[in-house]
Formats: structure tokens, C-alpha cells, sequence
């Protein structure tokens, strides 16, 4: 008896991008993860936090989400977060793969 079903197994080359940056507030330290997997979004990993998550740019029009997510406190912390993944982040172009 199997105790898990494998949903994927995915081996893929993917670039990566890490990035460091300054608000007025905080330091941020990223890794990007650019892969056409998980319906083409990007996973960021925050250094500070250890923090994971999928993002593209449409999840970025939601200012509780990224303070939420990157645990930031500071509003202008949060818009300056959003204005950078905006510039680093590509458009979505693939459709869900579920």
C-alpha cells in the first residue's frame, strides 16, 4: 500500500535571479526563480524570512497581500516591493495547467 500518490515529478533548467535592496525602512534580500511550471509564475523566496511564494504581476495590485507576504509593516515599504517585482516580474502568458 502506497502512503502518497506522485502528482509530478518535473526536472526543468530555470533561471535565477537574486537580488538585494534598500527602502528607506528595511533590506531585502530575494531569490527568483523563473520557471514555466506552476502556470508560469515565478517563485520568490524572501532570504530574510525564508519565506516562499508563487508570484506574478497581477498578485502585486493587492497592497495587504504583499505586506502579508513579505511580512512588511511599513505601507511604503510594501509599494516599494511592488514597484520593483513589477520591473523584475514578466507578464503572464501561459494558461493553468489544471
Amino acid at each position: 500500500m502506497e502512503l502518497y500518490d506522485r502528482l509530478y515529478d518535473e526536472a526543468e533548467r530555470v533561471n535565477v535571479q537574486f537580488v538585494g535592496m534598500t527602502t528607506e525602512n528595511a533590506r531585502f534580500d530575494f531569490g527568483i526563480v523563473f520557471t514555466t511550471l506552476f502556470f508560469g509564475k515565478p517563485m520568490i523566496t524572501c532570504m530574510q524570512t525564508g519565506r516562499s511564494s508563487l508570484l506574478n504581476r497581477d498578485d502585486l495590485d493587492d497592497l495587504e497581500y504583499v505586506k502579508d507576504l513579505f511580512e512588511v509593516h511599513e505601507d511604503r515599504d510594501a509599494v516599494a516591493l511592488q514597484e520593483f517585482f513589477r520591473s523584475v516580474l514578466p507578464p503572464s502568458i501561459l494558461e493553468a495547467q489544471y
